[in-house]
C-alpha cells in the first residue's frame, strides 16, 4: 500500500523508518514545512516528496500517518477523512479538548477510520496485562499504579505549548489505565510541583506530579509523573487483585538502582528514552495501522479514547489548579 506522511520532525522521521520495513506498506509520499526535513527523508527512504498535505492527499496515498505539530492536527485529520484516506494521528487530538470534540463532530459518520498514537496499547507487556485483568486472574481489583517519568524536559518552546504535563503526559497513563482495566475514571485528585528547570514553572506548568483516580467500580489508581529522573525513562504499571499482583516494566532496564544487600536486580543498561523503551510498540502499532487501512480490523484508539483520556487530563489539570478533588462530569460540563 501507499502512505503518507505529514510531518518529518523527530517522530514523524522514526515512523517514516518503521513503516518503509513494513512488507504491507510498498510506497511513502511526505510533506513537511521544512523542505530539508522532506528531502533527507525521501533519500533515506526512497519516498516520494510531495510541497503541501493536500498533495500528499492528492497522490493516491492509501492511508495518512500525521506527525505534524498539534495545532495542525484537527485540519488534516478532517482533510484527510472528508477525502476518504484513513487517517493515523500522534495523540493528542488537538490542543485543546474543545477542538477536539469539533474534530469528532466533524468526522462522525463518514465511515473513515482515524486511529490516534498510544503506542503503550500494542506494548506487549501492557497487552500481556490487559488480558491478565481482563481474563479475571486477579480477581477483583483494588490498587493501580501508573509511572511515567522522563529522564530530562523537553525544550522550553515545546512545554510552553504542550498544554501541561497532565495533557502531555500523564495522558498516556490515563488511557492505558482505561485499556488494561476496562474501567472509566469518575474523580480525580492532582497535585504538583516544580522544583527543577525554571521554565516550566514560568510555563505555570509543574515538573512533578501526583493524582489520585478512583474508577467507577471503586478501583484506586495512583498516578505519578516527572520530567526529572536522572537515571532514565521510566514507564510501570502495578496491578493488585484479591487474587493476584502483576507488573509491566519489571524488567533489567527498568531505571532504578536497588540498594538491597545482595540483589543485583535490574542489571541491564536503564532506558534512557521513550524511543528505546517503546521501539517494538511502535512497530505494533504502524502494523496495526496498515491493517486498518487494508480494512482487516477497526481502529484499536478511536478519537473517541482520547478524547476519554483527554477529559481525565483536563479534571487533573483544574483540581491541581484548585487544589480539590474534580469529577469527570463536572469537568463535560464546562
Amino acid at each position: 500500500m501507499r502512505i503518507g506522511i505529514l510531518g518529518l520532525g523527530r517522530i514523524g522521521a522514526f515512523h517514516a523508518e518503521t513503516l518503509s520495513a513494513l512488507d504491507a506498506v510498498g510506497s511513502l509520499v511526505v510533506a513537511d514545512p521544512f523542505a530539508d526535513a522532506a528531502r533527507a527523508a525521501a533519500e533515506r527512504f526512497g519516498a516520494e516528496v510531495a510541497d503541501s498535505p493536500e498533495a500528499v492527499l492528492a497522490a493516491g496515498v492509501d492511508g495518512v500517518v500525521i506527525a505534524a505539530a498539534t495545532d495542525a492536527h484537527p485540519a488534516l485529520i478532517r482533510a484527510a477523512v472528508e477525502a476518504g484516506v484513513p487517517v493515523f494521528c500522534e495523540k493528542p487530538v488537538a490542543r485543546t479538548i474543545a477542538e477536539g470534540m469539533d474534530v469528532l463532530k466533524a468526522v462522525s459518520g463518514l465511515d473513515v477510520p482515524v486511529q490516534i498514537g498510544f503506542n503503550r496499547r500494542f506494548d506487549a507487556g501492557f497487552a500481556a496485562a490487559r488480558a491478565a485483568v481482563r481474563g479475571g486472574e486477579l480477581g477483583k481489583l483494588h490498587t493501580v499504579r501508573s509511572t511515567t517519568l522522563d529522564p530530562a524536559p523537553p525544550p522550553a518552546a515545546y512545554i510552553a505549548a504542550s498544554g501541561g504535563i497532565f495533557r502531555d503526559c500523564s495522558v498516556h497513563d490515563f488511557d492505558v489505565i482505561r485499556w488494561v482495566t476496562g474501567r472509566e475514571v469518575s474523580e480525580v485528585y492532582a497535585v504538583g510541583g516544580n522544583r527543577g528547570a525554571d521554565f516550566i514553572r514560568e510555563a505555570g506548568d509543574a515538573d512533578t506530579t501526583g493524582a489520585v483516580l478512583t474508577l467507577d467500580d471503586g478501583t484506586i489508581a495512583v498516578i505519578s509523573n516527572s520530567r526529572h529522573n536522572a537515571r532514565g525513562y521510566d514507564v510501570r504499571m502495578e496491578i493488585h487483585g484479591f487474587d493476584d499482583s502483576i507488573a509491566v516494566g519489571l524488567e533489567d532496564k527498568l531505571p532504578l538502582r536497588s540498594v538491597e544487600p545482595g540483589t543485583a536486580f535490574p542489571a541491564g543498561t536503564p532506558h534512557d528514552f521513550f524511543m528505546d523503551r517503546f521501539a517494538a510498540a511502535y512497530r505494533a502499532e504502524l502494523a496495526a495501522f496498515t491493517e486498518v487501512v487494508a480494512g482487516a480490523r477497526p481502529s484499536p484508539c478511536t478519537i473517541e479514547d482520547a478524547l476519554e483520556a483527554g477529559w481525565i487530563a483536563e479534571a487533573c489539570t483544574l483540581s491541581l489548579h484548585e487544589h480539590r478533588p474534580v469529577t469527570i462530569a463536572e469537568v463535560r460540563r464546562g
